[in-house]
């Protein structure tokens, strides 16, 4: 009897690599459609003059888009606490995870020096 080369395990982890693959593929394609029709949604948007977008209406967030925390951080006073994070437009209905973690970035980069317990400054 001839002695085979591969398990029966090494056979379903190649099926299962060539399906995550398979996968994977079709998953690029979808987000690519997504981002596509999110554009058209855009552009109709603003030929009808519609103010936000369709996912704003819904609950969803305005704009889809990453925040720019750099932008946020100078708008901000020289020393500030989360809540005047917060109260910067566009950052309001991020949730206290993000906003702190933020912060961590701000104080880990040498943007912000942390004063006193939730009080922050910016360094000059």
């Amino acid at each position: 009897m001839p002695r085979r080369d591969t398990s029966a395990f090494e056979t379903v982890r190649k099926q299962a690599i060539t399906a995550l693959n398979r996968l994977r593929k079709d998953i690029r394609s979808a987000e690519s459609e997504l981002n596509e029709l999110r554009k058209q949604e855009q552009q109709l948007a603003a030929i009808s003059g519609e103010a936000g977008t369709a996912a704003a209406k819904n609950g969803g967030p305005a704009t889809g888009g990453r925040t720019d925390w750099r932008a946020v951080l100078e708008q901000l006073p020289k020393r500030f606490t989360a809540s005047d994070v917060r109260s910067v437009r566009g950052v309001g209905d991020k949730r206290s995870g993000e906003i702190f973690a933020a912060i961590t970035r701000w104080i880990d980069s040498g943007l912000v020096k942390r004063k006193e317990r939730g009080v922050y400054e910016r360094a000059a």
